[in-house]
């Protein structure tokens, strides 16, 4: 391509739009789910958190960190990691559900990396944990646009999960992801292979603009999450067997749409069970779609004596459940486990969870192991939005091996965050809580315990206004 100035000057249609580069930032404190669980009920809750909920540990931040700082530096980091100039970009979408102003958006905030390129289209995108893939989508759709100008678009999702005292503290957790998108990517999303669902409902919401917390009614919250996935699949195998159809699906085997068409199957991750019964669910999905075929399959001689099961009408058979669980291991273990690392020792992210799998998968393999991979992604959003789409990476391995190159540190960064006991996690929790839109206000929590290179809450004036500056670690 022929650039004059950082805009392209000959314009043509972009092939392979996708995901070119990723930073995934993972705060600095985290809490151990099984001390958690002794915490919060002793011996009646023991393995609650762990087994029941499938997690290990949740990530959090102090009360020096918002979801304008998580933004920041996710942003800044991946900037100056991979070497890109602000010029560089023409776009920039943010996808969050943690607000701090009900007029300002995250996005001109982080003008503040971005004071020599004004020109730079893109606001927030709010809906639950949806926004960050809306806002993924929308920087693809620039950049297949009449409107794109030849330059990069770049998208960052950051939230903060935190719960009032209950059931649902210990699904918390934090982070952001920044990707940079255009053409010729890494990863590329498949143009035309998207199911989706929107509804309205109140399963998860946040009424009180004066508080974090949310409104949760879980039960409803997980039939939801279900519901809307088997919807999704249907209409993401409707669309891919129309592709198949004409011939536009690529090098796929004959045989009828399966999940064996996937290399890895990734779901929004509230907690990580869900996951796992939410694969069983696409199983389920599969059998039923397949008919009388199904039944000469030995894998689903366990579903046969179920009778007509119908989706709808199975949300709330836990002997289905249990026999789902068992004849979807094996693809769970192949497929799904590998993406939910990061998931079980950080927590749910909101925006960024679905993509946290993704990093957790990327780095589960190497750059050859990737090439050539189909990968399914759900994701979800309370209220409620719901897509499931598809991702091919590329046979090009440079540029798998550049994607990765900014993920190198994951796992060192996971072994050396600093440990809260329970009773410190509460009482950051609490601090938030009483200060939660606060003016006049100086954060309590030292920057010094910071990771480098992260953004960190100065100081709210008396006219809420916020200042940021970035922790260095002395040279």
């Amino acid at each position: 391509m022929v650039y004059q100035n950082g805009y392209q000057s000959t314009m043509s249609w972009p092939d392979e739009v996708g995901i070119i580069s990723l930073e995934l930032y993972i705060p600095n404190y985290y809490v151990d789910q099984a001390e958690l669980e002794l915490f919060d009920g002793g011996d009646k809750f023991k393995g609650k958190y762990t087994v029941g909920l499938g997690q290990k540990q949740m990530g959090f931040v102090g009360d020096n960190e918002d979801v304008n700082s998580l933004c920041l530096t996710a942003v800044s980091r991946l900037m100056k990691r991979q070497g890109y100039s602000t010029k560089d970009f023409g776009r920039l979408e943010v996808g969050t559900e943690s607000i701090l102003d009900r007029s300002k958006g995250v996005k001109t905030v982080l003008m503040q990396l971005f004071e020599d390129n004004t020109d730079l289209e893109g606001i927030d995108t709010i809906n639950a944990c949806y926004g960050g893939t809306s806002a993924l989508f929308n920087a693809v759709q620039w950049v297949e646009s009449s409107n794109w100008d030849g330059r990069f678009a770049l998208v960052v999702a950051a939230d903060i999960a935190i719960y009032s005292v209950g059931n649902a503290r210990c699904t918390g957790g934090a982070g952001a992801i920044a990707m940079v998108v255009g053409p010729n990517a890494a990863l590329v999303l498949d143009r035309g292979l998207r199911g989706t669902h929107m509804k309205h409902v109140y399963d998860f919401y946040k009424p009180k603009l004066d508080s974090e917390y949310p409104e949760v009614d879980g039960p409803l919250s997980i039939e939801c999450y279900l519901s809307a996935l088997d919807i999704c699949y249907e209409r993401y195998r409707a669309k891919f067997n129309l592709q198949r159809s004409k011939g536009q699906v690529g090098d796929l085997s004959e045989e009828e749409f399966s999940l064996d068409n996937f290399d890895a199957i990734m779901f929004h991750t509230p907690f990580c069970k869900i996951v796992q019964k939410s694969l069983g669910r696409l199983v389920l999905s599969e059998y039923i779609n397949k008919g009388p075929a199904s039944k000469a399959n030995p894998k689903f001689e366990k579903l046969e004596t179920f009778g007509d099961i119908t989706l709808k009408g199975s949300y709330h058979n836990r002997n289905l459940e249990k026999a789902l669980l068992e004849i979807s291991k094996p693809l769970f273990e192949a497929k799904t486990v590998p993406t939910l690392r990061i998931a079980q020792r950080v927590g749910n992210m909101y925006t960024p969870s679905l993509y946290g799998c993704l990093v957790s998968f990327l780095t589960s393999r190497s750059c050859s192991e990737l090439c050539n991979n189909k990968l399914a992604m759900f994701s979800y959003g309370s209220g409620m939005a719901a897509t499931m789409y598809s991702i091919t990476t590329t046979s090009d391995v440079s540029k798998i091996s550049k994607l990765l190159s900014s993920l190198t540190s994951v796992d060192s960064v996971l072994d050396t965050r600093i440990k809260y006991t329970p009773q410190k996690f509460v009482d950051v929790l609490k601090q938030r809580e009483e200060t939660h839109n606060r003016a006049d206000f100086t954060p309590q929590h030292s920057a010094e315990s910071l990771q480098n290179d992260t953004y960190y809450l100065v100081r709210v004036d008396e006219k809420y206004r916020r200042t940021y500056d970035c922790h260095q670690f002395e040279k």
